[in-house]
């Protein structure tokens, strides 16, 4: 039985979750279908715009995201604290970019005045919705309906576009977290979708590397603000210099296909994360092998199983692959 929702989703472990949504016929989500010769590579594009727009809605960052063929991977980061901060306008405001609302939310973001008597139908509304921003399930809700609807109407069917869940990963600490986040920027080069991270369409590590050619960060991921210290500011715990390189140099060893070493000019991230060269390519190559559920190491995992007082998962993997 799939372990309900909220049983993966623990805020008070990690804000740190991988997701991925798998297409559920043959025909592909995007690429080219071998057997019909119909080529869907338009598709990566829809997803992508829908993925970064709900960024911008939802109290939710991108830290790393990949358009397969047939599933989508993303990394996402809950930030608990920006909700916490908006205005009963600016809940409404941002709903209402995504959904209709009612009658009663429309009337209110029009500055329309409200019966007395509706005030605490609009209250309970605003609470509602409120949970919303930073609702895993309803972001990928939100992500995968106006793709299948659209998927539909080009194929001229209906029925189902997706697997009935999408799957859930807590990334409980930094090292979970980092090899993640290049397994999903690696996707397409392991896939042999890609020569190298930086020509991979519609991935978060293209974004990344273009924005750092001009000395920025994309504005629509998650910022790297370099490694953990006092008054840490929000963002993803690398220097992301280190983390571009130990990709690149990731990439070309599985892009030779083979079991090699990563060269000796590993940068620091690796070493800080105590992850031998030998793990992390595991790591990059079989994440989703390797851990069925939350990932980290094994403190980690251990803190984690009692916050959600059930039995411990993946601590052999977590062992041989995070020291």
């Amino acid at each position: 039985m799939p372990t309900p929702r909220s049983k993966q989703i623990c805020l008070q472990a990690t804000p740190y979750y991988h997701c991925v949504s798998r297409c559920v016929r043959r025909a592909f989500l995007c690429g080219k279908d071998k057997v019909t010769n119909t080529c869907y590579e338009h598709r990566r594009e829809w997803i992508e715009c829908r993925l970064l727009f709900l960024a911008k809605v939802f109290c939710i960052d991108i830290c790393a995201y990949a358009v397969m063929s047939n599933h989508v991977h993303v990394v996402l980061h809950i930030d608990h604290d920006k909700v916490k901060s908006l205005t009963d306008s600016e809940v409404i405001n941002r709903w209402h970019k995504v959904c209709k609302g009612t009658l009663l939310t429309q009337q209110f973001a029009k500055g329309d005045d409200i019966h007395q008597s509706l005030l605490p139908t609009l209250t309970s509304t605003i609470e509602i919705y409120r949970q919303r921003p930073f609702d895993i399930s309803w972001f990928m809700r939100l992500l995968n309906e106006p793709i299948a609807r659209q998927a539909n109407a080009e194929d001229n069917c209906t029925g189902r576009f997706w697997e009935g869940r999408f799957t859930s990963q807590a990334l409980l600490d930094e090292a979970a977290l980092a090899a993640c986040m290049a397994y999903v920027d690696l996707n397409p080069v392991r896939a042999g979708m890609a020569k190298t991270p930086e020509k991979s369409a519609h991935t978060s590590i293209k974004l990344r590397v273009k924005a750092a050619i001009k000395g920025e960060q994309p504005k629509a991921l998650m910022p790297f603000v370099g490694n953990p210290r006092k008054d840490m500011p929000n963002g993803l715990p690398f220097k992301l210099d280190e983390y571009i390189q130990l990709v690149d140099l990731t990439g070309r060893v599985i892009r030779d296909d083979k079991a090699g070493h990563i060269e000796n000019t590993l940068p620091t991230i690796i070493n800080r994360l105590n992850i031998s060269t030998d793990s992390w390519l595991r790591l990059t190559t079989e994440f989703e092998k390797q851990f069925k559920g939350a990932v980290g190491q094994q403190a980690s995992l251990e803190q984690f199983s009692e916050l959600q007082q059930r039995r411990r998962q993946n601590i052999t993997s977590s062992q041989q692959l995070f020291g």
